[in-house]
């Protein structure tokens, strides 16, 4: 990939955070962990559970959980491939946060998820909305595990 890259994840149960630091090494990127401020319990994660914090999140389009860390000189990066797992269909809303925290003008986005059960879906196009300025977006890809052909795939498609 031309230029330096910086591979950011959020993972809730860990599965994302290792495809991430795959991704990370195949990609000779920098790896950046998308910690919340205030970690999500299991009970946080109960989407059965109407009252969890992950369900009153995502039903909430202007929730935005803070996040513990920052990037440290982002504008030194050309590339940001962005993963995350799939809630409610779609990225959660840390995501989000991470997008409107920085100016990702001039920047390619590559973004992936993991998915227990659904695919990318909307969930790479809806992110869109959340970042401004010249910005090429790649096509999301549902990667689930430390798959090094997956990636290199992921990565030779988004050039």
């Amino acid at each position: 990939m031309a230029g330096r890259t910086l591979v950011a994840v959020f993972s809730a149960s860990g599965v994302t955070k290792r495809v991430g630091e795959a991704v990370a090494r195949v990609s000779g990127g920098d790896f950046f962990e998308i910690v919340p401020k205030e970690r999500y319990t299991s009970a946080d994660l109960n989407y059965m559970n109407t009252r969890s914090r992950s369900s009153v999140e995502m039903n909430d389009p202007c929730s935005r959980p803070e996040i513990a860390g920052t990037v440290a000189d982002m504008d030194s990066y050309d590339t940001v491939i962005i993963g995350f797992p799939i809630w409610w269909g779609v990225a959660p809303r840390i995501i989000e946060t991470f997008l409107e925290s920085y100016d990702f003008s001039g920047k390619t986005i590559i973004p992936f998820c993991t998915s227990g059960g659904s695919g990318v879906g909307r969930s790479d196009t809806a992110l869109h909305k959340n970042v401004s300025g010249d910005v090429k977006w790649a096509k999301g890809v549902q990667i689930n595990r430390p798959d090094e052909p997956a990636i290199r795939r992921m990565l030779e498609n988004a050039l």
